[in-house]
Formats: C-alpha cells, structure tokens, sequence
C-alpha cells in the first residue's frame, strides 16, 4: 500500500468512526449546499471545530461534563452511550458540523432536533434531584464544558494556535449555536468563560456513574484490540488538558508532571497522526469534486 492510499484508508475509518457510514452524504449538504452561514474559513471557530485537535478535545468535554450529576444522570439515562457509544459520538459531530460549517437553515434545523429531543430527557439523578435536559443551567454547564475544552485542546495541539483576541472570538461565536439551543447569555470571551467554570465547581462531583463511564471511555473502549493503542493516545491528551480536580474526582492521574512530561506529549503525536489523515480525506474529496 502506497503512503497516500494509508492516508486515505486511515482517514476514511476515522470519518466514519466520527460521523457515520452515511459522512459523504452528511458532508455533501453540510459543504455543498449554497446559502447563508454563520461562519466562514476565515473564522476562528471554524478553525478551531475543523482541527485535529478536536479528538483529544471532544474526550475532555466528555469526562468534563461527567462531573456535573445532572449532566451525567441525563447521560446515563437517555444517550444509550454503552449500547451505541458510537452513534451517540456521530450525533455529537453531525451537530457541531452542521451549526459551525452549514447553512444557517441547516444549523437551525439541527438545533431544532436537539431542542425537541431535550424537552423529552429528564429524570432524577444519583442524589434523586430531579433535572431535565432543557434546564438553562445544565445547558449552560454542557456549553461551557464543551467550549473550554474545545478551546484548550486547539491551544495545546493545533499548529497555529489563536492569538487572545481571536481566543475571545472563538468563545463568542461557540455561544451563537448556543443562544439557539437555549443557553441564556452564553461567555463571550475567555475570561468570561474561565469565571463560569470556576462558578459551577461547587456543584461538581464524580458519581459513580460518572466513574462508570469514565472507565468505559478510557480503560475499555468499544474499539478491537489493535485499534486502541491509538485511540488511547487520544485519549490521554484529552486526559492532560482536564483541571487538576477534574482529574482527581474521576480517579486519574492527576500529577502535573505526568501530564506534561508523558500525557501532552502523547496527545501532540496521536493529534497529529489524525490531522494527517484526515488530510487524506480532504484531498480525495477535492479530487472528486474536480472530476
């Protein structure tokens, strides 16, 4: 095998492991479909949400947003993430592509779906405190959670991190699908988003629910065997970019000198194994638009 048919094979398992065996058809109307958008190439949550260093980053939003009971008991209930980890991971991704690279009638379509689907998911979660999905606060927590991760891992791993205005942009132009979805006032800037985060510590815990699912993301993944190597790779900058106590709560290593010395290091090289890849896709997908 060639090193470009490598590139495309590698990449083309890890677009559908992301998106979906229907990805070409979801990315035709994602990227092809003439109209109005939100965002352009030029734009840093474009730039962002288009970068490898999602992978690591979308691990760390995860095990995030775990630490909230609620989020997790909404989680643990309802997403169906052990029975279909994947499909969950593929309406995750389908989500942000739509809302950051679609049409604004696709992101308003998407946002639409996922409203109507939170309106459904409520119940009561490990300390019998009743929630539901479409609470302001707890979409507020999810948000923010899933912005500073994003944020993080793009600073940590991509090869041209943003500059502080555009990190400020970034976390305002995240808040647009946001506002949508029903996060009153979403953090416009980083320090605004660094203050919510620091505002919902009192109310974190790692249940165990969330140890649960934390073991399943990261000690058992639902990969064969001679895929997890790499999937782990991931996995620990994901791991590395998390808050100290975050860490801690979830029983994982939390020394600061592994995480920079063996965790970033790995997440660096996994990250871009995958930006590689991924370019891959990118090429045959140009070829073919040319032919």
């Amino acid at each position: 095998m060639t090193l470009a048919r490598l590139q495309s094979a590698l990449g083309s398992a890890l677009r559908a492991r992301v998106a979906g065996d229907d990805a070409s058809e979801r990315a035709a109307r994602i990227w092809d479909t003439p109209g109005e958008r939100w965002f352009t190439e030029q734009d840093p949550v474009w730039r962002v949400h288009a970068d490898a260093a999602m992978f690591p980053g979308g691990v760390a939003a995860l095990l995030l947003q775990m630490l909230h009971p609620m989020a997790m008991a909404g989680v643990a209930g309802h997403s169906g993430y052990k029975g279909d980890p994947w499909g969950r991971l593929q309406r995750t991704s389908t989500y942000l592509a739509a809302t950051t690279f679609g049409t604004v009638e696709h992101a308003m379509d998407t946002i639409g779906h996922v409203r109507a689907i939170h309106e459904r998911v409520r119940g009561k979660d490990a300390f019998g405190r009743p929630y539901r999905a479409s609470d302001p606060h707890l979409l507020r927590w999810v948000h923010v959670a899933e912005a500073w991760s994003f944020l993080h891992a793009h600073q940590a791993f991509a090869r041209t991190p943003l500059s502080t205005s555009e990190a400020d942009t970034y976390v305002a132009q995240a808040g647009v699908s946001a506002g949508h979805l029903g996060v009153v006032d979403p953090p416009r800037t980083v320090r605004e988003l660094e203050g919510e985060l620091t505002a919902y510590r009192a109310e974190l815990e790692a249940t165990e629910q969330a140890r649960e699912a934390a073991r399943f993301l990261l000690v058992e993944p639902p990969l064969p065997l001679a895929s997890r190597p790499g999937y782990w790779a991931i996995a620990a900058g994901g791991v590395a970019l998390l808050p100290r106590y975050a860490r801690a709560e979830l029983g994982l290593p939390a020394s600061p000198t592994l995480s920079r010395g063996v965790l970033r290091p790995l997440g660096r090289a996994s990250t871009s194994t995958v930006r590689w890849a991924m370019a891959g896709v990118g090429r045959d997908r140009a070829q073919d638009r040319a032919a």
